[in-house]
């Protein structure tokens, strides 16, 4: 076996166990004893989730891009949050789809032009949910769909103010800083390599 082989076999855990300490309609909790790599062996407790996606819909304005944001209560976070728009995964659908999905039901927008700009873990210490960030362009407005517990406001915010409001920890919300850093990074190309 090469050492090559040997290092993608000894950089993953081996799974001694495992049981579903909690399901729900959202996400599911397992509790795994493992040999992790390195010889640790441990109980880890992990939020398994399908996956979600966010819309970074940005319109052109007339000399920066304006950014969609919904402003929302979220109860974890006992406050008010501003936060591009975003969702879970259903079952057998495609990131794009929910992309395309999630925008419509909770902002009435369509968008012309999609394009996955970042990719990552939200908190891989405890939690296997993946994000995935799609840049959406050429909206257009239209009627939202909100689900019965959504009360979304909806506002396109120059990008400048938007950083700004980063900065000034109005917006808490991670993936949606990410978001806004990145297009204030590279303003809107995609980096390559």
């Amino acid at each position: 076996m090469t050492n090559m082989a040997k290092s993608k076999r000894s950089s993953r855990a081996r799974v001694l166990s495992s049981r579903v300490a909690y399901r729900g309609p959202v996400f599911h909790v397992t509790t795994d004893y493992v040999a992790e790599p390195g010889g640790v062996r441990a109980r880890r407790d992990v939020i398994r989730h399908s996956g979600s996606i966010v819309v970074l819909a940005i319109a052109d304005g007339k000399s920066e891009p304006l950014v969609l944001l919904e402003h929302q209560y979220r109860h974890a976070a006992q406050s008010m949050m501003w936060e591009l728009p975003a969702g879970r995964i259903d079952e057998g659908e495609s990131p794009l789809a929910a992309a395309r999905r999630e925008l419509v039901e909770e902002t009435g927008y369509t968008a012309k032009h999609w394009k996955r700009i970042l990719h990552f873990y939200v908190s891989p210490g405890f939690l296997d949910e993946t994000m995935t960030i799609y840049l959406a362009r050429g909206l257009k407005a239209g009627e939202a769909q909100p689900e019965a517990d959504e009360r979304i406001e909806t506002r396109l915010i120059p990008l400048t103010q938007a950083r700004k409001m980063v900065l000034a920890g109005r917006i808490r919300d991670a993936k949606t800083i990410s978001a806004i850093l990145w297009l204030s990074l590279t303003g809107g190309r995609k980096r390559t390599g």
